[in-house]
């Protein structure tokens, strides 16, 4: 099975650099160009998936809500 479309317009294309596995939760970091992505999923869906190092990633994105914080200057 491949994707052939998604509705998400936000999304970064990069490449796995990291995979820290987990008994349930995963944390998954994904070089792009605009930085660093790190998303925490499930143990079962990184084995599912089969995602390793060097691999190709789209990061998707869909948020109910941003928030902002003030920072010091």
């Amino acid at each position: 099975m491949s994707i052939v479309a998604v509705n998400t317009r936000n999304q970064l294309r990069g490449t796995i650099i990291a995979v820290h596995r987990g008994p349930v939760v995963s944390e998954v970091e994904i070089e792009t160009g605009a930085g660093l992505v790190s998303a925490l999923v499930t143990t079962s869906s990184v084995e599912r998936l089969a995602l390793r190092e060097g691999d190709a990633a789209l990061a998707l994105f869909k948020a109910a809500d941003v928030l902002i914080a003030k920072l010091d200057r």
